[in-house]
């Protein structure tokens, strides 16, 4: 690579970064602006967390006898699944209202818009967790193995949340506007509770819970049972013994596979 290239490069990542940034600025002050809907987003996991340990806690069954301890993993990351669903909505919104267009008229760097907006979308979810584990301490869950791997499940719970972005920026794009959002409810919420998030995939039928082991939730949610040192349930398959290999391996897979197509249809935009 000689001089003149590196310099180029170097020029190039430089206003690619500076743009992300200018991007990433404008999605965060929107939320600003708009604190009700931040309020209300991250009040509606704090009041499913509440719901399932109190109102219907005392009627489960969970393995090693603490539901509360259960569940608040599988809580964490049916957030960060649940999250596709505001991308895919402000992406779509973005696309039907003109403004993707008009970003694209400016002199941004293409993957500026997208690259800031799934910035701001992790900040959201870090944000998230930090409340929900507010709350899981409040109601009695722990982590029980020391910081540092209770650092490393939460950072398997933001590369999941990292994946699902670009899927909800890919989604968003081809969808037809903001309404489509019942499209991804439909998808998203059977994808959610059909893992190990909520119950046992062994009390369900053979071949549901085999369906429920291999779903990349669960992988996560397994995974972070595991560090964080809480009871999960004792499964002898590949998937349950190789949990921490698919945490990373799926969100690498959903990355691999919707940040190109997620490229590809913005620049295809007309």
């Amino acid at each position: 690579m000689t001089a003149a290239t590196l310099r180029r490069t170097t020029a190039t990542l430089r206003w690619t970064a500076v743009d992300a940034w200018t991007m990433t600025v404008r999605e965060l002050e929107r939320r600003v602006r708009r604190p009700g809907a931040l309020i209300a987003a991250l009040a509606f996991p704090v009041m499913v967390v509440l719901m399932m340990g109190y109102l219907f806690g005392g009627q489960m069954e969970a393995p090693g006898g603490n539901y509360r301890e259960f569940i608040m993993p599988g809580m964490f990351a049916l957030t960060m699944a649940f999250g596709l669903e505001g991308t895919f909505t402000a992406i779509a919104a973005d696309a039907s209202r003109g403004i993707t267009d008009r970003f694209r008229a400016l002199p941004l760097s293409a993957s500026a818009p997208v690259a800031g907006r799934c910035a701001a979308d992790l900040v959201d979810a870090v944000l998230g967790l930090a409340v929900m584990a507010l709350c899981g301490l409040a109601i009695g869950w722990r982590w029980h193995d020391g910081p540092v791997r209770a650092l490393a499940g939460f950072g398997l719970l933001l590369l999941l949340r990292a994946s699902l972005v670009w899927a909800g920026v890919w989604l968003g794009l081809v969808a037809k506007g903001p309404e489509s959002v019942m499209v991804i409810q439909v998808l998203v919420w059977p994808v959610g509770f059909l893992s190990s998030a909520m119950i046992d995939p062994s009390t369900m039928p053979g071949w549901l819970g085999a369906i429920a082991e291999w779903n990349p939730l669960s992988a996560t949610v397994t995974a972070c049972r595991g560090l964080f040192g809480q009871p999960g349930w004792e499964s002898h398959s590949w998937p349950g013994t190789h949990a921490l290999a698919l945490a990373v391996a799926w969100p690498l897979v959903i990355t691999a596979v919707s940040l190109p197509l997620a490229v590809r249809r913005y620049r295809r935009l007309s």
